[in-house]
């Protein structure tokens, strides 16, 4: 492996590491506690968003220790500290990972089912929408019920534009597609 990629990720996980033992002992009272950690490899590292995701990742995957403190420290601040999730937090991790397989599991059948259904175009739809959802919850730091609603209040504030600009996405999305094959 690269020395130098080697001592990256060393980096990373010494961010990390300290990022998760900061919002443990003050917990965040908004925001996003895995934006959080993210954010300060960004800023720590000077690197981007996306390198900063990529690092993230890569060393959660190659370190299960660290990983298992990282959803604990999620689970604390986005459950516990804030009363949300309380049935899936006191679950043990199995559990977890049972319910989180077939929640998996029944959303690509459900996607696969509304392609056969319904067409391409509509499933990208929902997944730009709910992706958009997700974002917005994740910035504002609100639940993906409350990003859902605000997202389609605006929509339908400026129907035109946003379903022109969806119809754009989805073709868009569409011909790059048929170019990869």
């Amino acid at each position: 492996m690269d020395p130098e990629n080697q001592t990256t990720k060393k980096v990373a996980e010494g961010i990390i590491r300290g990022e998760i033992a900061t919002v443990m002992g003050n917990p965040l009272r908004n925001g996003c506690a895995a934006c959080h950690v993210l954010f300060s490899i960004v800023d720590k590292m000077q690197v981007s968003e996306q390198d900063a995701a990529d690092l993230l990742s890569e060393v959660l995957l190659e370190n299960s220790t660290l990983n298992d403190d990282f959803v604990a420290m999620v689970e604390d601040i986005h459950m516990q500290s804030r009363s949300m999730g309380n049935t899936f937090l006191i679950k043990n991790r199995d559990s977890k990972d049972r319910y989180i397989e077939s929640n998996f599991k029944n959303v690509l059948a459900e996607i696969l089912s509304d392609a056969s259904s319904h067409g391409s175009e509509i499933v990208l739809r929902k997944l730009i929408l709910s992706y958009t959802a997700l974002s917005i919850a994740q910035n504002l730091g609100i639940d993906l019920h409350a990003a859902t609603e605000e997202l389609y209040y605006y929509m339908r504030k400026k129907d035109e534009e946003t379903h022109q600009e969806l119809l754009d996405s989805i073709c868009s999305v569409l011909r790059k597609g048929h170019r990869v094959r």
